[in-house]
């Protein structure tokens, strides 16, 4: 199991915009797909809204549901709802057939805030993240990796990133980070 890691902060030119980028404690995720005639069945068994407009977030609690396609959801939870979360799926899975995979090792999240963080996102990121609303996430790519994208704030944000490219995509946050402290 990983532990919470606090990196230093990044002091932009002037000392005014620092950029905290941390990687975050796991969570149990969940690909979640089903057909939606099935979605409102699914979500009262998991106890979780599954929103059905792409970006969109649910939260119940500490779990979150993330819709990434017009079948396709991710969910997020503490780590020890993880066993509750999948004998929900299967007990719903006579009335409501779908496929709900644990992918919680597959992936990685890094929070990156501060005054400069959607600076320092824009490195390597295409998507316009004035467009992305807080309380938003969107699946899309840093450089060449896919991630999804949480907005949690204005200067507040979170990348879920495969493991097997989390260190790429941490070699490029830190390139950036030093970019912007130098005022490239």
């Amino acid at each position: 199991m990983m532990t919470t890691q606090m990196h230093d902060f990044t002091v932009i030119e002037g000392g005014t915009a620092p950029v905290l980028l941390e990687e975050l404690a796991p969570v149990a995720r969940f690909s979640l797909r089903l057909r939606e005639r099935h979605r409102a069945a699914l979500a009262q068994a998991l106890g979780l809204e599954l929103p059905s407009r792409v970006g969109d977030v649910a939260r119940a609690g500490a779990r979150a549901a993330l819709c990434l396609g017009p079948d396709e959801w991710l969910i997020h939870a503490p780590e020890a709802e993880a066993e509750a979360i999948a004998a929900a799926g299967a007990g719903a899975y006579a009335d409501a057939p779908h496929s709900l995979v644990e992918i919680s090792d597959r992936e990685i999240t890094y929070a990156v805030t501060g005054p400069a963080a959607q600076a320092l996102l824009t490195i390597a990121c295409p998507r316009d993240l004035d467009r992305l609303a807080e309380g938003r996430a969107v699946r899309t790519v840093f450089d060449t990796a896919q991630v999804v994208l949480w907005r949690d704030g204005e200067d507040a944000f979170r990348l879920d990133v495969w493991r097997s490219f989390a260190p790429h995509v941490r070699a490029l946050l830190d390139a950036g980070r030093a970019e912007l402290a130098a005022g490239l």
